[in-house]
């Protein structure tokens, strides 16, 4: 799955569909010009969601398809400290809905400016999977 929106992947996908089930390939918040939303925490956890939903959406999921969210984050205390925020974001975009989260620490992601990296597993029904 590797929706027209989003920049064309090389040498990954942004999504690989196992029968019904949707690995969503890792997110940063990278826009379709190829660069990372500036702004900090908030914009970037936006873009980067947004990307997972637009790969989602590809498939014919919806948010309340996700089973599991992996947020792989540079600055653990910046999340916590804008949560409610992105909090709102995530309600914006996805509904009252959450799968299995976890947040998990590291030092670099691919791009060096990005904050975030969101990897997630969806499930969707059949009426309405669409196969690539």
């Amino acid at each position: 799955m590797n929706p027209p929106s989003l920049p064309v992947p090389s040498g990954y996908s942004h999504g690989t569909l196992a029968g019904n089930t949707l690995h969503l390939g890792g997110q940063t918040a990278l826009d379709a010009d190829m660069k990372i939303v500036p702004g900090g925490i908030v914009e970037q956890f936006r873009q980067a969601f947004g990307n997972v939903l637009t790969t989602l959406r590809e498939a014919g999921g919806e948010p309340e398809d996700l089973v599991s969210i992996t947020i792989y984050l540079t600055d653990i205390p910046d999340y916590q400290a804008h949560g409610k925020e992105i909090g709102k974001v995530w309600r914006e975009l996805a509904g009252p809905v959450y799968p299995a989260m976890a947040g998990i620490g590291c030092t670099a992601l691919w791009q060096p400016e990005a904050l975030i990296e969101i990897l997630g597993v969806a499930v969707i029904p059949d009426h309405r999977l669409r196969k690539p």
